[in-house]
């Protein structure tokens, strides 16, 4: 594996530098170097920010921000919109939380989507089945790794049972599994 930037679009409290920091612990678990950290100020609740993770199997030297990321994650389906495009590589992957299909997606980000890896998870309705409420954070984690083999399943289960432990580490684990399951390639 050489680099691999990773920018993450949530609203404050729907856990996305907890999911930023949980793959980077899997990565460092599993040997690798990684780097994990957000870009936020006096946000509130609800406002949007960006998280963003580095994986790599050589030390990284880079300490800034990640402008042009392999990979970009969605948490909140209120945010597909064509802004999350930007600067990310031709031939990059999106890992979505959203329910429509290829032609809802043309609607919000245009054609430009033809040039991408497109996967989809109903995110949102996983966690309120689970968890009960819609964080989405594991979630995400799930569908990326499934659509993205960055970690083996078995290291990121094992990293959310230490982060949550107890009947909270297994819904999130359970959480974490169906979405895994339920990712999608949009073709």
């Amino acid at each position: 594996m050489t680099l691999i930037e990773i920018r993450w679009h949530s609203r404050g409290g729907q856990g996305a530098w907890t999911a930023s920091n949980i793959l980077a612990e899997a990565a460092i678990a599993e040997g690798k170097h990684a780097q994990s950290f957000p870009t936020f100020g006096p946000e509130r609740m609800g406002a949007p920010i960006l998280t963003f993770t580095r994986i790599s199997d050589e030390p990284i030297e880079l300490h800034t921000g990640i402008y042009n990321p392999d990979i970009v994650v969605v948490l909140d389906p209120t945010l597909v919109k064509p802004n999350i495009l930007e600067g990310l590589k031709e031939g990059g992957t999106l890992v979505l939380n959203f329910k429509g299909g290829r032609g809802d997606l043309v609607k919000l980000l245009g054609q430009a989507i033809e040039k991408y890896k497109v996967y989809t998870v109903p995110a949102t309705d996983i966690a309120v089945e689970i968890l009960g409420r819609g964080i989405t954070n594991t979630a995400m984690l799930g569908a990326l790794i499934k659509a993205v083999p960055l970690v083996k399943l078995e290291t990121l289960l094992n990293i959310v049972k230490e982060r949550f432990g107890g009947a909270l580490g297994e819904k999130n684990i359970e959480v974490v599994k169906k979405a895994y399951n339920e990712v999608k390639e949009v073709v």
